[in-house]
């Protein structure tokens, strides 16, 4: 990083190379979080920095560990580039951009300079465990919003244990009606999470 700034009213956003659903829905995230941070205003006016995001190339269908997580991101006047080989690498680099977004009077600023970042461990995971104490979905939710924050990549949701069985059986009902007191993920709620975590 240089010293020097670069300052805008906000980010107009172009993709390159591979993309996928997900790498959208990852920037709308990135810039929500932003407008409710107070760091990016709701209009649009002014000059706009360029985020372009360069993806290389899909990632695994499911996560695998030591699977790339590096990406570079170039800052300069008017532009940032976010460059990954794979869509994790960019959802990494887009909370380090968030962690360097600061609120300007009209706008934001970013430092000018260039980081090129890589996890140190291939494992960096959390669990959750709702035998013991039940977690509604949308507080497993924000949990993994957190997790995106600070680039974790492994989930374990333990759903079964003496202390309680937290997902519905369709096979065998008795274990979600006897073993939750009536606290237990559905199915649906279940496949819902999967998804929002990937």
């Amino acid at each position: 990083l240089t010293g020097e700034k670069l300052v805008a009213s906000g980010f107009a956003v172009s993709f390159e190379g591979y993309w996928e659903a997900r790498l959208e829905r990852a920037t709308r995230r990135f810039l929500s979080e932003l407008k409710r941070e107070g760091k990016l205003q709701a209009s649009d006016r002014g000059r706009r920095a360029q985020l372009v995001i360069h993806t290389g190339g899909p990632s695994k269908p499911v996560q695998e560990l030591g699977e790339a997580e590096s990406y570079n991101l170039e800052i300069a006047q008017g532009k940032v580039v976010l460059s990954a080989a794979n869509p994790l690498g960019v959802l990494r680099g887009l909370q380090t951009l968030r962690q360097l977004v600061e609120p300007e009077k009209n706008g934001l600023s970013l430092p000018v300079g260039t980081i090129s970042d890589k996890p140190r461990f291939s494992w960096r995971g959390l669990l959750i465990d709702p035998p013991r104490h039940f977690i509604p979905v949308e507080s497993v939710k924000r949990t993994l919003d957190g997790m995106e924050e600070v680039k974790l990549n492994v989930f374990h949701l333990h759903l079964t244990d003496d202390p309680g069985f937290r997902i519905e059986s369709k096979k065998f009902p008795k274990l979600h009606e006897l073993g939750s007191d009536g606290l237990f993920y559905s199915q649906a709620q279940t496949r819902d999470i999967i998804a929002y975590a990937r």
